[in-house]
């Protein structure tokens, strides 16, 4: 009835033809899947949570779904619709195998592993068309590897540390400590929030943003000293461990949609009675974490930082000092009351600006007002007073009066003694 009298296959000569009667109109057939599929799965429920193609089904598969089913059922078939671009190569040109630009997704797994790769799809905003190329792929590496490594320096500093036991009350932590709380948990907001809705592409930034400045140029690198030269059940590092772990076990929860295998490998060591990074909850903000005015107080902290560094690293240029602990930093305010702010965080600067000595000289202040900190504060560097502990390289007056230690400032003569003593 269809075919044209005579006609035959034109491979093997045949003619006699049977119609196939299983699809009636493909667009109809998988326009009505909400009805065929989700209404007939106990498992599954309708309608559908989320409905996610390419950008042009908004007149094919979506407006399919949505005619039949606002006809037979009177709602939308779905909850919610999310549409994306086309992948291009590293020119922004279509990809076809014609023009020798497609890179398959399983070459990269192969060479990379599976999260570089995921890790790349949430890098862009991918309701436009995003960009694929060996050179982009290798950005993503690099970025990977050091969200790795900020999970493996994490990882390593908890060896000794059971939160069940040694955990500290966030109340009770020390000041930098409670800083890198409330810097986290405005990361677990933003990355929850980004999420919700569908904006992956901010979760990489966002996480990126805190493994590259907030930690590892920042406070892991501050606290190194309390972790490695401090006694190891010391109060000042249990709470920074205690801040480790909050961050490592948030960081792993959160990731682990995206770095799949990367979470669930760290999250295993982390918590060995655990046995999936996926079957736990995602990480929640306690409120004892948040504390807006200690953040804005450590945003004026860390801009003294800045200030601080750029005379410190002409120094380190020079010769005159070898690392920023062989440095006596002093700060000449100009204003009263950079005056008194500088005097009351005095011992929370020498820690950040990870300085063996730190004092305010305030000969020169003035009741003028100067908005702009690069102005109203001077700084010298020169090289720190006394003699260089053995143990943490700190600079101190009284190293050598310890006949037991001599080599050694008070601090680490007394870890050592207490370590021998154990």
């Amino acid at each position: 009835r269809l075919l044209p009298e005579g006609t035959t296959c034109p491979k093997c000569g045949a003619a006699s033809f049977e119609k196939e009667n299983d699809i009636l109109d493909v667009w109809f057939d998988s326009g009505v899947s909400h009805a065929a599929v989700l209404e007939h799965n106990p498992k599954l429920a309708s309608p559908a949570d989320l409905y996610l193609e390419g950008s042009d089904q908004h007149r094919g598969w979506f407006m399919a779904s949505l005619v039949t089913s606002m006809s037979a059922r009177g709602r939308a078939p779905f909850k919610t619709v999310l549409t994306h671009g086309w992948v291009l190569d590293g020119k922004g040109q279509a990809m076809h195998k014609s023009r020798g630009n497609v890179i398959p997704p399983s070459d990269i797994v192969k060479q990379m592993g599976a999260d570089v790769l995921r890790l790349w799809v949430v890098s862009e905003d991918y309701r436009g068309d995003i960009r694929a190329s060996d050179s982009i792929m290798k950005q993503m590496m690099e970025t990977y590897r050091r969200i790795r490594n900020t999970l493996r320096f994490l990882l390593g500093n908890l060896a000794d540390f059971d939160p069940a036991r040694d955990a500290v009350a966030p109340r009770a932590r020390a000041e930098l400590d409670r800083w890198a709380l409330a810097s986290l948990a405005q990361l677990v907001d933003g990355v929850t929030q980004a999420y919700e809705e569908f904006e992956f592409y901010k979760i990489y930034h966002l996480v990126n943003q805190f493994c590259v400045v907030t930690l590892s140029a920042l406070y892991l690198d501050i606290l190194k000293d309390r972790l490695y030269c401090s006694a190891p059940a010391d109060p000042v590092r249990r709470s920074a461990q205690s801040t480790v772990w909050d961050i490592f076990s948030a960081m792993t929860r959160m990731l682990a949609p995206i770095l799949a295998f990367t979470s669930d490998e760290a999250y295993e060591h982390g918590h060995p009675a655990h046995p999936s990074v996926h079957l736990e909850d995602f990480p929640a903000v306690p409120e004892e974490w948040r504390d807006r005015d200690l953040l804005r107080r450590w945003e004026r902290i860390v801009a003294v930082r800045d200030v601080v560094n750029v005379p410190l690293e002409l120094a380190r240029r020079s010769g005159e000092i070898g690392k920023s602990l062989d440095g006596a930093v002093v700060l000449r305010p100009r204003t009263r009351e950079l005056a008194e702010f500088l005097a009351a965080n005095l011992d929370v600067l020498r820690e950040v600006c990870i300085v063996s000595q730190c004092r305010v000289d305030a000969a020169g202040v003035g009741e003028a007002a100067i908005e702009k900190l690069e102005e109203a504060l001077e700084v010298t560097v020169g090289k720190a007073s006394g003699g260089k502990c053995a143990r943490c390289w700190c600079y101190d007056e009284a190293i050598g009066q310890d006949e037991e230690q001599p080599p050694l400032c008070p601090r680490c003569s007394d870890v050592v003694r207490r370590l021998a003593n154990t």
